[in-house]
């Protein structure tokens, strides 16, 4: 099979996939805006070609590129996983004959707005929203639903953007931060708790899944440096009637959007409402999410997307053998790193349940708190015994301390 693929070498962990789809027997060549001779080698090793692009995200270019590929080779896919790079992806596709997921799917997936109303017509459970094109138009709709509520960009992945405001004060200080944005999604704040299903699915059909929780709800975690976040994977599965509810609803959403073969992402609520889902994207998970799935079920996960792309199926069953999750470690200041404490502590404590750490060196820029659970320090845990992990986490971020200034 020859699979063109969007992007091979940045973010660094694109060459995880370039490599899965190399290793079950794909011939892949690269669409990217890296120019060829300053790829790494083990990029272009993995490559049969490449073509250079000045923006990935530009239908003509990519375009282009895909049909250079076709002049040299009959071409069965087009993939990427980057959120910003899939509809340019679908839009060729569609206009060069490759089958995949199409032009409406991927727009559903990431208009926000469209995504509800067409799910809404469906009879999933979600909140509340519109798309506002004015600030009146989001004042009428605070109005009518009432407060709190959330302002995100349309196309927005994960919480990056995403505003929460509780008056109309709030509201009009949101508004300005907006500035030019022709338009946004507004919605009806749902209260519970936080979590997120993944797939890998094969013609429609879920194949693969995963469901994760956060602790506490990534806006509350974006936005106070002295929580040390966390999402932890469970491996209790099987073992919940709402997640059996969880997984009947990512199901149902992915044949009302008409997802076919795809990894997925949906991210859920569940409180006094009841379960709602919040939005799904048509890719894998960002911050290192597959590592932790990988680690918890003996797999490797990106080889079993790149079996279900090439081959139709996935190749491994998943163990289900730990929970696994990350703990999000904050600088106490902005500037640069000066050191850690802590750190041997935890070791001692837990070295065998640790699968990595990440801690810049001394003098290292730090980054911003909303920047993410992968922005600074880490350390990324597996235990057999769900509650067990979740302790240990909460240990880690209660000990381990990013000294900067």
């Amino acid at each position: 099979m020859n699979i063109v693929f969007v992007e091979p070498s940045f973010p660094r962990n694109q060459r995880r996939f370039v490599h899965a789809l190399r290793e079950v027997g794909a011939n892949v060549i690269g669409v990217g805006e890296t120019p060829e001779d300053w790829l790494e080698h083990e990029v272009r090793d993995a490559l049969v070609a490449y073509y250079k692009v000045d923006n990935v995200t530009d239908v003509h270019q990519l375009e282009a590129a895909v049909k250079w590929a076709q002049s040299i080779a009959w071409v069965d896919a087009l993939e990427s996983t980057v959120e910003s790079h899939q509809l340019a992806a679908a839009h060729v596709r569609e206009a060069r004959g490759i089958p995949g997921t199409s032009v409406r799917t991927t727009w559903l997936c990431r208009d926000k707005p469209s995504m509800k109303e067409v799910l809404r017509a469906a009879g999933i459970p979600t909140a509340a929203s519109t798309a506002a094109d004015t600030a009146d138009q989001v004042r009428d709709f605070a109005k009518e639903v009432g407060y709190p509520l959330i302002l995100k960009p349309r196309a927005g992945a994960g919480a990056q953007g995403t505003v929460k405001v509780t008056s109309d004060g709030e509201l009009e200080t949101a508004l300005v931060g907006f500035g030019d944005t022709p338009s946004i999604a507004v919605e009806e704040f749902v209260d519970g708790h936080e979590g997120f299903y993944d797939t890998i699915t094969v013609d429609g059909a879920t194949t693969h899944d995963w469901i994760t929780h956060y602790y506490p709800n990534v806006l509350e975690a974006m936005r106070h440096r002295w929580i040390s976040p966390q999402f932890v994977t469970t491996n209790r599965i099987n073992d919940s009637a709402m997640y059996a509810e969880v997984r009947e609803l990512g199901q149902r959403v992915g044949e009302v959007l008409g997802i076919g073969t795809s990894a997925t992402h949906m991210e859920w609520f569940y409180g006094d409402k009841g379960l709602r889902f919040s939005e799904i994207g048509c890719r894998p998970p960002g911050v290192g999410c597959w590592d932790l799935y990988s680690a918890a079920n003996d797999v490797d996960v990106y080889r079993e997307w790149a079996h279900a792309v090439v081959h139709g199926r996935v190749d491994h069953p998943l163990s289900r053998a730990y929970s696994a999750g990350i703990v999000a470690l904050r600088p106490d200041h902005d500037g640069h790193i000066h050191g850690y404490s802590g750190v041997d502590e935890v070791a001692g404590r837990y070295g065998e349940w640790i699968i990595d750490t990440h801690l810049p060196g001394a003098g290292t820029p730090t980054q911003a708190v909303e920047a993410g659970y992968m922005a600074n320090a880490y350390v990324r845990m597996k235990h057999p015994d769900y509650d067990t992990l979740r302790a240990m986490l909460d240990d880690v971020g209660r000990t381990v301390h990013v000294h900067a200034g």
